[in-house]
């Protein structure tokens, strides 16, 4: 089963663009992108930042509270540092690549097994496949997540971001209607990292880097 982000074209099934692998793919490039992105990089995890398509006629309306200069100011400053840091720490941020489909390993015919190997999510993009442990959603209409869950054979529930993160789909923004402060994207990057890091595919990792 696969997942087309919003506004993707059909999924291929041609796998020949290649293959990449990394611990983590997270999709979007915007305030919660890179301070996940950060995050991670702070605490020793690969990430590859990509680009996602914006939702079209997804039925579901969000809304920004931006109208004070100061919340303004704030975003446009931690916009600034992360951007800052993403490029002082060499990142990998790929605003040209933008991800048309997600699948996860077990579940799709995207590539044959031994090329696979041992990571369970694939996110096809226009100049590939890129292979993770972990993904990171940074904006997704909600009903379309629970459906794909649910195809998975998951017991979705009310929490809809424990079920997702329990398969290594980490959620940031998914769902919200009000743009989060500054304060907040920080504090979910925060804990997408954690439970990235935390993670028991993560812990032989870990323990090599005496963490």
């Amino acid at each position: 089963m696969s997942l087309p982000l919003p506004g993707s074209v059909a999924t291929r099934s041609d796998a020949h663009g290649g293959a990449e692998l990394t611990t983590t793919v997270v999709i979007g490039s915007g305030l919660s992108g890179l301070a996940v992105a950060s995050e991670l990089s702070r605490r020793g995890i690969e990430s590859i930042v990509v680009e996602c398509m914006e939702a079209v006629d997804t039925g579901q309306l969000s809304r920004t509270v931006m109208t004070d200069s100061v919340s303004l100011s704030e975003r446009t400053e931690l916009l600034r540092l992360l951007r800052g840091y993403a490029s002082s720490h060499s990142l990998d941020i790929r605003h040209s690549t933008i991800a048309e489909n997600l699948c996860m390993v077990g579940h799709s015919l995207l590539l044959p097994a031994p090329v696979l190997g041992t990571k369970k999510w694939a996110v096809q993009t226009g100049n590939g496949v890129l292979l993770a442990d972990h993904v990171v959603l940074t904006k997704y209409p909600q009903n379309q997540l629970r459906r794909f869950l649910l195809s998975l054979g998951l017991a979705v529930g009310h929490d809809l971001k424990a079920a997702a993160q329990a398969i290594g789909l980490h959620l940031v923004g998914v769902g919200e209607l009000l743009s989060p402060t500054t304060r907040e994207i920080v504090r979910q990057a925060k804990l997408v990292s954690t439970a990235i890091v935390q993670h028991p595919s993560l812990l032989p990792m870990q323990r090599a880097l005496g963490a």
